[in-house]
């Protein structure tokens, strides 16, 4: 399921468009809305435990380990 999410910071993030291509580094601006699907889990940290998660958009790119920090649900 695609939910709206929007972004709190600006985060640059290395977004994946296929396996075999490079990473592209793109920075997504603070309120920027996209449309992704969200695969949360936990990282350990030297800071402790925290929430991230890989988001797959809907042109078929993704990013992975985004912290729930810097995003939220729009809808």
């Amino acid at each position: 399921m695609y939910h709206v999410i929007e972004f709190f910071t600006d985060f640059v993030a290395d977004l994946e468009v296929s396996r075999q291509k490079r990473l592209e580094r793109v920075l997504i601006r603070k309120g920027s809305r996209l449309r992704a699907q969200l695969k949360p889990y936990v990282v350990e940290t030297v800071h402790g435990p925290v929430e991230v998660a890989d988001l797959h958009f809907e042109d078929g790119t993704c990013t992975r380990t985004v912290p729930f920090a810097c995003l939220a649900f729009a809808e």
